[in-house]
């Protein structure tokens, strides 16, 4: 059986132990083997990397070690994948830009706090989408730093109305993506501050399938 380590930690305000409580199952349901790591340590314990197929960070901000940022990039590199959601992803480890390169973005704003807001689906055909609808969420929206390299699967659209902040208008930002790194598949939602965003069904089944599409479970 394919294993996954969950990196759970970091800044609670995201609830990453309650997240992760909510998306492990939905992995263990497709064959995945769910390994929960509170401490970064386990990104150089041979033990806890042998066999995965999947590596989630769930740990915002916090501090990753040079040693443990090497280990983690060499395992995806060599091809396990890496996917994840929000802060807990592209909020983590903000000091190390080989992570942000891996990742492909870096959240830099919310602006607003909690909105009301759409997200599009621009990639009909990609697994992960296929079949999805469009759908609003009331939540953070993620302003991001992004790699232009990514394939980018979804979208926002800021209003410019929140935090006197006009010049944003209509800026169109991704909200999901999927990129290579060296053999490692990577998948990244914006989606998911709490873990009560995971209730909107559309959230979640994004979330289930660019995951299980990173762990090579989903053609």
């Amino acid at each position: 059986m394919d294993r996954c380590l969950m990196l759970v930690g970091g800044w609670d305000g995201h609830q990453p132990r309650q997240c992760a409580d909510r998306i492990a199952p939905l992995l263990e349901a497709a064959g995945l083997r769910v390994a929960i790591a509170t401490d970064l340590a386990a990104l150089t314990d041979p033990a806890q990397m042998a066999g995965l197929a999947l590596i989630v960070p769930c740990w915002t901000m916090g501090q990753i070690s040079g040693e443990q940022s090497k280990a983690l990039r060499a395992a995806v590199l060599g091809g396990v994948g890496l996917g994840g959601w929000h802060g807990g992803m592209c909020d983590a480890f903000r000091a190390d830009t080989d992570y942000q390169f891996m990742t492909g973005g870096q959240w830099v704003a919310h602006p607003g706090g909690i909105v009301t807001y759409g997200v599009r689906l621009r990639d009909w055909d990609h697994p992960i989408t296929r079949g999805l609808a469009d759908f609003a969420l009331t939540s953070e929206q993620y302003y991001l730093h992004v790699d232009p390299g990514n394939q980018v699967l979804a979208t926002t659209v800021f209003s410019g109305n929140h935090q006197d902040m006009p010049w944003i208008r209509a800026t169109e930002m991704p909200a999901a993506w999927t990129r290579r790194y060296g053999a490692g598949r990577v998948f990244y939602s914006a989606l998911g501050h709490v873990a009560a965003d995971f209730d909107n069904p559309s959230v979640l089944e994004l979330t289930r399938r660019g995951l299980l599409w990173a762990a090579g479970k989903l053609a």
